[in-house]
């Protein structure tokens, strides 16, 4: 007897090491078996969430998925990011994240709840796009230089609206500031529609955002773009100059947006969500709908995003500690 259970055991093993490599792949295939939540770390209207619903719709239809979007806005998209990275890494909570949260707020705040190398699993590219400076329709600026002008013979006296501390918007523009020896003061809002609302009725004086945040307003005519901050004009607003043509040299600054997850994702729910937004991101339609936000799409593997989030978090750090600004 006791030969045939020590006999057996191997067998038994081997039955138990079966079923459970085929269990783990009936899980991989089945994946997704639920909604997946995609954090979005902003009010809805916004670029960010623009670009998430456009994405995302195309993926859920492509793929027959459920893709909820939560949006979390506040602390310059910290709060959502967080969320993401403390939540469940089952591959079901996902965030879209941007250069602000994760490449400028790590040396932009003193304590920042999380660490987007450690906490975070990069699943891959989806867009970028440059900002635009407007007024509104009925400033009195018709250029770039008329703030500037403004500005310099009232020192702080212009507010410039952001969509937080530490976006790309408030780095740049702290940055603009500098090399054009103006002083203006900054009003940053936990997204778009608020600061657009302040713009129109004359509580802030520009607005400073990501062209899919405000590329329907000019071209409605409600608001007035006299800069964008990529190196080449944007296609889609092709009589707004850069702000190299500005006078202001080698001035860039582009976001770019990226989806990702807990940290303990599941590599094969990285890798199919990849794929699917590779995909996603492929088609003609999703192209032309970012294009006409004023965003530019991108792609690639897991691998590309992380190293971006690590390369940028070192470029715009340099330029954090060249502006002075520290948050709590």
């Amino acid at each position: 007897m006791r030969t045939s259970s020590l006999g057996s055991t191997p067998r038994r093993a081997a039955l138990g090491l079966a079923l459970l490599l085929a269990s783990g792949m009936a899980l991989a295939q089945a994946y997704p078996a639920r909604p997946i939540k995609l954090v979005v770390p902003f009010p809805p209207g916004g670029g960010t969430d623009i670009i998430a619903r456009e994405v995302a719709n195309k993926v859920a239809t492509s793929e027959g998925w459920t893709i909820v979007i939560d949006n979390k806005p506040g602390s310059g998209g910290n709060i959502g990011v967080d969320a993401a990275a403390k939540a469940s890494p089952d591959g079901y909570t996902l965030v879209l994240g941007q250069t602000s949260n994760l490449a400028i707020n790590p040396s932009l705040y003193a304590k920042l709840p999380y660490d987007p190398v450690k906490d975070l699993a990069a699943v891959g590219l989806v867009a970028s796009a440059p900002l635009v400076v407007v007024v509104s329709s009925a400033s009195p600026y018709k250029k770039l230089a008329d703030v500037v002008a403004a500005a310099k013979a009232k020192p702080t006296a212009l507010n410039y609206a952001s969509s937080g501390n530490g976006t790309v918007a408030h780095l740049a523009t702290e940055q603009f500031q500098k090399v054009a020896g103006i002083q203006l003061t900054h009003v940053p809002y936990k997204g778009a529609s608020q600061g657009l609302t302040d713009l129109v009725g004359g509580q802030i004086q520009i607005y400073v955002s990501s062209v899919p945040t405000l590329i329907a307003q000019i071209k409605s005519g409600q608001l007035r773009a006299l800069a964008v901050t990529s190196l080449q004009r944007n296609r889609d607003l092709p009589d707004v100059p850069t702000m190299v043509e500005a006078g202001y040299k080698d001035f860039e600054a582009v976001t770019w947006f990226g989806v990702a997850g807990p940290a303990a994702m599941p590599k094969d729910a990285i890798a199919k969500l990849n794929a699917a937004f590779n995909k996603a991101l492929a088609t003609p339609d999703v192209q032309k709908k970012l294009a006409a936000q004023g965003a530019e799409v991108l792609s690639g593997p897991p691998e590309k995003f992380a190293s971006l989030i690590r390369t940028d978090g070192v470029r715009w750090g340099a330029i954090v500690k060249a502006s002075g600004v520290r948050l709590d």
